[in-house]
């Protein structure tokens, strides 16, 4: 990366202990310039990345990428041959524009990653975009939820799917993508600049935890007001079609708007929305999902099995991990994790029961839960109404259905130790685990009859598998509350290299409801991506 004519470079690999971290990091790569003869004067060396090691338990390892700033060129040629260093890569975004005259402001529909930032792009650039939800601003969605939890009241509109922020509001704020694009970079720098805590900058596996991210997202959408947007709550989209002079009328829960383009930033909850695009002729196909159930340890026993003496160490917080295994007939893999965090009840339909993870920034609760997923493919659905993308949605709602049924038909979650559940037995209650759904709102009921066989044979197998890997991790008095469905969307709505859905100009499905994401950092990447491609059609506005 270049800046005022200097130029970063990242050092790599940098290992300390625990108790030592980020200063000897910098003391390390201060002695490593030394002995190539690049002075302190030469440079500018600042922290760049940071993960724990924790591979050998009785050497766990604070591992640090150090960017070292340096202004002569020649030094820089020394920096990457002698020690292997990188140049730092990061995004500016560059805009486009192009020759139409802008008649009608942009809509964006939903308000999750992709949607925010796709407005925040558009409000920056002066198009002064439109962009509404179905669900309430974040301090109703959490009266919404409190509701639900106390009194088994559930808003469809309104809950841990729908409203500002999307379904990440009530998460742990993970910002680990796996996609390698340098507008990740700008995603991060733009939490950080609305209130996420600094170290997600650089944190290897950022996060900024539920409490922190709903003021985050009150920020970016109060932004895009005050750049001359309009946010609009309590607005569901019933439909659209293109008028005469080429412009969009939407019709929502609030009246008609007319608009020039629509970015669809749907969640992967929004099945009216997909049903209604079905109908009306878009190429919406199934995609391969994940379904299976939440796991419960104490955190204390998670750390204790990966840190070993280590654990409870400040400079290491909460431990995490990321499970897979692939040599059985469908993979088995643990997803969103939420170290100290706790299990929440994400239904956003009536009759349905759905489970998710949420921590706060801290991640100081007692349990630790992560979703234990098996892939399911799109040949196990059966086609509803001759569109296989309505099967993968009802084989999702099936399961929903049949874990409230489970739970006793109030919304509590159906809950089995893992004890029970590997030797195909019910009726153990929690001893050392506490289920933590809904203040504890769980009925002891078998998975197996919640989740179709072939799920819940792979994740016997798989709860074995990652026990070699983590010892414990089989522990009979962990907890399994299910059903966890919404692991991503069961659809892809399909679109070109002009990010407009394919046959429909104006229209730009984005975003994890769209297919094209897989968690908050991928989202808002999406969201970019399609303001700059709404942009690239018009003049601009300054």
């Amino acid at each position: 990366m270049i800046l005022n004519n200097k130029t970063q470079y990242i050092v790599d690999a940098i290992s300390v202990s625990p108790s030592m971290g980020e200063t000897e990091a910098l003391n390390i790569v201060k002695n490593k310039l030394g002995k190539i003869g690049i002075q302190p004067k030469d440079y500018e060396a600042v922290i760049y990345k940071k993960s724990v090691d924790a591979r050998k338990k009785q050497d766990i390892r604070l591992v640090y990428s150090v960017a070292v700033t340096l202004e002569d060129k020649k030094l820089g040629k020394k920096l990457t041959e002698r020690l292997g260093a990188r140049t730092a890569n990061f995004e500016t975004i560059e805009y486009h524009y192009g020759d139409r005259a802008m008649t009608e402001r942009p809509m964006v529909v939903g308000m999750g990653p992709a949607g925010m930032f796709c407005a925040l792009i558009l409000a920056e650039q002066g198009y002064r975009p439109i962009i509404i939800d179905r669900g309430d601003c974040v301090a109703d969605r959490v009266r919404a939820v409190d509701k639900f939890y106390s009194h088994a009241m559930l808003d469809t509109d309104s809950n841990i799917q729908f409203g500002a922020g999307g379904a990440g509001t009530f998460s742990d704020g993970k910002l680990l993508t796996r996609i390698n694009d340098a507008k990740c970079s700008y995603v991060l720098d733009t939490f950080f600049k609305f209130g996420a805590p600094s170290d997600i900058l650089i944190k290897a596996k950022p996060h900024i935890g539920t409490d922190i991210l709903r003021d985050v997202v009150d920020n970016i959408l109060r932004r895009i007001q005050e750049l001359g947007g309009e946010v609009i709550y309590r607005c569901r989209m019933l439909s659209f079609c293109k008028m005469s002079d080429g412009n969009i009328k939407v019709n929502t829960t609030k009246g008609d708007f007319v608009c020039g383009d629509i970015a669809l930033a749907l969640g992967h909850s929004a099945r009216d929305t997909y049903k209604m695009l079905i109908d009306g002729g878009y190429a919406i196909v199934p995609k391969p999902i994940s379904v299976g159930v939440r796991i419960e340890h104490l955190r204390q026993d998670i750390e204790q099995a990966l840190y070993g003496d280590f654990a409870g160490h400040p400079a290491l917080g909460a431990a995490e991990y990321a499970l897979s295994d692939t040599k059985r007939e469908r993979g088995v893999y643990t997803f969103c994790m939420c170290p100290g965090g706790e299990v929440v009840g994400a239904a956003s339909e009536e009759g349905g029961v759905v489970v998710n993870g949420m921590s706060s920034y801290a991640r100081d609760g007692r349990n630790s839960n992560s979703a234990i997923a098996v892939s399911v493919r799109p040949e196990d659905f059966e086609a509803m109404n001759g569109s296989a993308a309505l099967g993968a949605i009802e084989f999702q709602r099936k399961i929903e259905r049949a874990a409230f049924v489970a739970g006793g038909r109030d919304y509590s979650a159906p809950m089995q130790t893992v004890g029970d559940f590997l030797t195909k037995k019910c009726g153990s209650h929690p001893t050392k685990v506490i289920p933590t759904y809904m203040g504890g709102r769980c009925k002891i009921a078998s998975m197996d009859d919640v989740l179709p066989e072939f799920v819940t044979e792979h994740l016997r197998y798989g709860i074995m598998s990652f026990d070699k890997k983590i010892c414990g991790f089989a522990d009979e008095s962990a907890i399994l509350t299910g059903a966890e469905t919404r692991t991503s969307a069961p659809v892809r709505i399909l679109r070109g290299e002009d990010m407009c859905a394919i046959g429909h100009e104006n229209i730009y499905p984005c975003g994890e409801g769209a297919g094209y994401a897989g968690g908050i950092t991928s989202a808002a990447v999406d969201g970019i991506k399609t303001a700059l491609a709404i942009i690239s059609k018009y003049k601009s506005m300054y």
